[in-house]
């Protein structure tokens, strides 16, 4: 009886995670670069001496799914996809690293280039800062260029800092941003590219998400059911153990 309880309840709260998951997933259906959440249940005995019939339902993996997203063409000259494994870096406001793969940038008005939410975008030297009245081109390497519109000449004013770390060791946080689990600044590897003029779409597939989602509806409700039935078993034998 207690093993059914426990594991049917923690189970119940398990899917309810699992279902918020699939939701925040499809709700990043649209944005740019995201990645989406994996999650799975196990059941788990309770290491204790007395009751050794209980057992939860744990939640033994939370992955990110690292595929990429669809690319798409923009021509804006701050827009930059990267292609195959890699990251984009920038400052927190405590000044430590995070990674992301939205390459949708934007000049703040102090010439800083930055990602949507207002984080200057890394590169060689610290923050990226683009001169201003000039045509920027981005290449494949990360390399910033500006072209004077009067005499044409081209200038390398700077260059991403692209970053490729082992996908087991970044961490989710919050706010989106994936981090170094023990809180270090990942390398530069050469061999990250970027498209200017495109952004990568989010890897999230809808469908498999609503489907998904119905499933866990389903196996909220079996759980839910069998809360319920250990109820009945229980008032069952109670009324048997009082006829005695």
């Amino acid at each position: 009886m207690d093993r059914l309880i426990y594991t049917a309840m923690t189970g119940a709260k398990g899917t309810m995670d699992q279902q918020a998951a699939v939701s925040n997933n499809i709700a990043n259906a649209a944005s740019t670069g995201f990645r989406s959440q994996l999650h799975k249940l196990r059941a788990v005995e309770i290491q204790t001496e007395a009751f050794r019939t209980r057992s939860f339902a744990v939640d033994a993996s939370i992955a990110n799914d690292f595929a990429p997203g669809p690319i798409q063409y923009t021509g804006r000259p701050y827009d930059v996809a990267l292609e195959g494994k890699g990251w984009l870096a920038v400052q927190q406001p405590d000044g430590s690293e995070a990674y992301t793969r939205n390459g949708s940038l934007a000049l703040s008005p102090a010439g800083v280039l930055q990602t949507r939410d207002g984080l200057p975008v890394i590169g060689d030297g610290g923050p990226v800062t683009l001169p201003p009245d000039t045509e920027i081109v981005i290449g494949r390497d990360g390399s910033i260029s500006s072209i004077n519109p009067d005499d044409g000449v081209v200038n390398l004013v700077g260059q991403l800092k692209l970053v490729n770390p082992p996908e087991a060791d970044l961490v989710r946080g919050d706010d989106g941003l994936f981090r170094l689990a023990d809180g270090a600044a990942a390398p530069v590897d050469p061999n990250v590219q970027v498209a200017g003029g495109y952004l990568e779409g989010s890897n999230v597939n809808v469908a498999d998400q609503m489907v998904q989602m119905i499933s866990l509806a389903r196996q909220f409700e079996m759980q839910v059911r069998m809360l319920q039935n250990a109820e009945a078993n229980d008032r069952a034998a109670s009324q048997v153990l009082s006829w005695r």
